[in-house]
C-alpha cells in the first residue's frame, strides 16, 4: 500500500511539473509577442437568461423525481418555440436595459472604467432603452465626483432614461452621482444625503516653533496658499479657506438643485445623511427598493444586460490571483473548521 502511495505521489509530481512548465512557456510566447491589442475587455451577461437558469434548476430540485423528465421536455419545448419565433422574425421587440456598477473610493479611481463603459454603451443602445447604475459610495475629492457625476450626465444627455439604485450609500460626492439619474430608488436602510463639504489638516507649527525649526513658505499670489501644515496660520488666511469651501457647497448645492427640482434643497444640504426610508420624505430618492427586486420587475417586460469593462491580466497575474485565492480559501476554511470545533461534543 505505502508503495502505490509513492508511485501515485510521483506521478502526481511530474503532472504538476509539466503543468508548470507548459505555463511558463506560454508566459514566454505571450511575453515574446508583447501585448497587442486591447488592454481591457468587456464582460456581457444576460441576467434574463441567468435568472431562467435558476428558477428551472429549482423547479427541478423541488419536484418529485417522476416528474423531472416531464420538465425536461416542457423547458425544451419552451426553447424551440422562442428559437422559431425569432427565426421568422414574430418576436416582440422588447425594451434593453443596461445594467453598469459603480464602486466609489476617496479618489472615485473607477470613473476611468465608467467613462468608457459609457461610451461603448452609447455606441448600442437604442432610442427609449434604459440604463441602471447600481451605485455604492460614501463621497471623496471633489473633482474626482465630479468627473464622475459627468460621465452619467451624458446619459441623460443621449437621451438614455437613467435610473440608479442605492443599496448601500450614496453620500456627499456619491449622492452627486445619484442625482443626475430620472429616477433614483434606494433600499429602506440605504444612507444618502451628506451634501456638504469638509476639509481638515493638521498643523504642527507651535512643535517646530518649540524646537526652534523655521519653515519659510513662498508665495505668489496672496491666496497661492491659505492654510499650511508648517507655517503659522492666519485668521484672513482661514476666512478665506472657508470662503472656498463655502463656494464649493454652492456648486454642489446648484448642481443638485438643477437635477431635482422639487427638492427643497436649503432643509437637505445641511450635510446631515438620512436612511432610505427618510430620505424618501425628504425628496432625495423617488422610490425605495433594492436593485435586485427592481431588476426582477423589469426582466417582465425588458431584456436585462448587465455590461461591465475589465482590466486583461497577464497570465503570472492570473496565476498568483489563483493561487492567492486558493490559500485564501483554504485558510478560512481551516479557521471554520476550528471555529466549529467548539461546538463540537467531546
Amino acid at each position: 500500500m505505502n508503495e502505490w502511495l509513492t508511485d501515485f505521489g510521483m506521478f502526481l509530481a511530474q503532472v504538476l511539473s509539466l503543468v508548470v512548465i507548459g505555463g511558463l512557456v506560454v508566459a514566454v510566447v505571450v511575453k515574446a509577442r508583447g501585448e497587442v491589442g486591447e488592454r481591457t475587455r468587456l464582460r456581457i451577461e444576460e441576467l434574463n437568461t441567468n435568472r431562467e437558469y435558476r428558477r428551472r434548476r429549482l423547479t427541478m430540485a423541488a419536484s418529485e423525481p417522476g416528474e423531472r423528465k416531464r420538465l425536461l421536455k416542457g423547458f425544451r419545448k419552451d426553447d424551440k418555440s422562442r428559437g422559431r419565433r425569432g427565426r421568422k422574425g414574430k418576436a416582440e421587440p422588447r425594451q434593453t436595459v443596461w445594467v453598469l456598477d459603480f464602486h466609489g473610493d476617496l479618489r472615485a479611481s473607477a470613473t476611468g472604467r465608467l467613462g468608457e463603459e459609457v461610451s461603448a454603451l452609447l455606441d448600442a443602445a437604442d432610442e427609449g432603452d434604459e440604463v441602471v447604475i447600481r451605485l455604492e459610495s460614501a463621497g471623496g475629492l471633489v473633482h474626482a465626483y465630479g468627473l464622475a457625476a459627468a460621465e452619467l450626465d451624458r446619459l441623460r444627455e443621449a437621451g438614455l432614461r437613467t435610473t440608479v439604485c442605492v443599496d448601500k450609500v450614496a453620500a456627499s460626492g456619491g449622492y452627486l452621482m445619484a442625482c443626475v439619474a430620472d429616477q433614483l430608488r434606494a433600499a429602506p436602510f440605504a444612507v444618502l444625503g451628506s451634501i456638504g463639504v469638509v476639509a481638515q489638516l493638521p498643523n504642527v507649527h507651535r512643535l517646530l516653533k518649540r524646537h526652534d525649526i523655521d519653515v519659510e513658505l513662498l508665495t505668489a499670489g496672496r491666496y497661492k496658499r491659505t492654510l499650511t501644515v508648517f507655517g503659522e496660520n492666519t485668521e484672513e488666511g482661514r476666512e478665506k479657506f472657508r470662503e472656498d469651501l463655502e463656494g464649493i457647497h454652492e456648486l454642489f448645492k446648484r448642481y443638485v438643485a438643477e437635477r431635482r427640482r422639487h427638492l427643497d434643497i436649503e432643509a437637505v444640504a445641511t450635510g446631515e445623511v438620512w436612511y432610505g426610508s427618510e430620505a424618501l420624505e425628504k425628496g432625495l430618492v423617488d422610490a425605495l427598493g433594492t436593485s435586485e427586486a427592481y431588476l426582477a420587475e423589469r426582466m417582465k417586460d425588458a431584456r436585462v444586460i448587465g455590461l461591465k469593462l475589465e482590466p486583461k491580466r497577464k497570465l503570472g497575474e492570473r496565476l498568483g490571483m489563483a493561487v492567492s485565492r486558493g490559500v485564501e480559501r483554504a485558510v478560512e476554511r481551516g479557521l471554520e473548521v476550528l471555529d466549529a470545533s467548539r461546538w463540537q461534543k467531546r
